[in-house]
């Protein structure tokens, strides 16, 4: 049974009709660059094969209905009223590019909304992202708009930051919209230049880790870590730097400045931005070499860094680091995402993944008590529509 197959039959549960188009959204793993997208600073993720299907219908009334097949509940909103409320859920965001559309001066047609998702929750690949893009790519094809995908990715960012009050950068919005198959995508987030470089990773592949240790990325502690930054900022500025950003500071002038920083807090931070962006371009530069464990090296730099400066690992994900980077044929891993719990990521040798995962099961699950689940999706395009019109 196909997944088009499945979405028209759960479609037509959910509104006795047939969908009249169907989109997808992949979710996406960044394989070195974290919390510098919002230092406007570079990443390196890549679109995921896993992601987010859309079925839709529209209505000759102002309603919007949506569902999940991923949770039970179906909302309802008048087209009129589409604020905030945290008692939506996940439904949170799509409405809120429901709701930027209107900002934009879009009248919006009654419509259903039927998601799948086939990305774990919670896991740091991008489910609210891949949600957004997709809802945004389905109305800028309906409303016959002209943005494009970076707009597109923009305008997600908003609802991030805005509507939702997650004070995200644009990396993950970014990657979903403009991911490319076999591909990842060196992205300055500054300038939002990009450059989709070839992952080609000859004997290994990918391995993401899911700790299953649920992580809320509106929490506090993410937005607590954008404003260290943006009071990092400020003090080198105080100091004389003509900085817009910490990702302006090279390593050079950083290791000048290191001794103004008198807050030990801060100055771990800055330390972390500084050194990652530092470490994304060597490693892009090693994967264009096709200098593999090169690349695997700064991977294992980044969760030191991420552990040690930004301390955004925590116990699961630092153990799940440690009992991987001893494995047979791993040669980098480091986690992946806002942290907090989610996954890691891992250049393993194809020869040895089933030993790596059932290892990596084994002994994680000794210490937690918990069991890892393991994904080997490939890199894959960005969003698109999959299905129009017919039954």
């Amino acid at each position: 049974m196909t997944i088009l197959y499945s979405l028209k039959q759960a479609f037509y549960s959910f509104t006795n009709e047939h969908p009249q188009r169907i989109y997808f959204s992949p979710g996406r793993v960044n394989l070195i660059g974290e919390h510098t997208d919002y230092n406007n600073g570079y990443v390196f993720p890549a679109a995921l094969e896993m992601g987010t299907y859309l079925a839709v219908s529209f209505r000759n009334d102002e309603m919007i209905y949506m569902q999940s097949a991923n949770f039970q509940t179906t909302y309802q909103y008048s087209i009129d009223n589409l604020t905030y409320s945290a008692k939506d859920d996940w439904s949170n965001y799509p409405k809120g590019v429901l709701y930027e559309y209107q900002q934009l001066g879009y009248r919006l047609p009654g419509m259903n909304l039927y998601f799948f998702g086939d990305l774990p929750n919670g896991a740091g690949l991008s489910s609210s992202a891949s949600i957004e893009m997709v809802t945004a790519f389905f109305l800028n094809d309906a409303l016959q708009s002209t943005l494009n995908r970076t707009t597109l990715a923009q305008l997600c960012q908003r609802v991030e930051n805005h509507y939702i009050g997650v004070n995200s950068g644009i990396m993950d919005q970014y990657a979903v919209g403009l991911g490319k198959e076999a591909h990842a995508l060196f992205i300055d987030t500054n300038t939002l230049h990009h450059e989709l470089v070839p992952l080609e990773l000859g004997e290994y592949a990918l391995v993401l880790t899911n700790s299953n240790k649920k992580r809320g990325l509106a929490d506090s502690k993410y937005n607590e870590r954008r404003a260290e930054c943006e009071q990092g900022l400020k003090l080198l500025q105080n100091t004389g730097y003509q900085l817009e950003s910490l990702s302006d500071l090279t390593v050079e002038e950083w290791q000048k400045a290191r001794a103004t920083i008198q807050h030990p807090v801060l100055e771990k931070r800055i330390n972390h931005i500084v050194t990652e962006n530092h470490r994304v371009k060597l490693a892009v530069k090693h994967l264009k070499a096709h200098d593999i464990h090169r690349f695997g090296h700064y991977m294992c730099e980044s969760h030191h860094s991420l552990a040690e400066d930004y301390e955004v690992t925590g116990a699961e994900l630092d153990l799940l680091y440690a009992i991987q980077k001893d494995q047979r044929g791993c040669i980098g891993t480091r986690m992946t995402g806002a942290g907090f719990g989610g996954c890691t990521v891992s250049l393993v040798h194809q020869e040895y993944i089933d030993q790596f995962k059932e290892n990596v099961a084994k002994q994680y699950h000794q210490h937690t008590k918990i069991q890892p689940d393991f994904y080997t999706s490939l890199a894959g395009d960005g969003v698109k529509k999959i299905y129009e019109g017919g039954l």
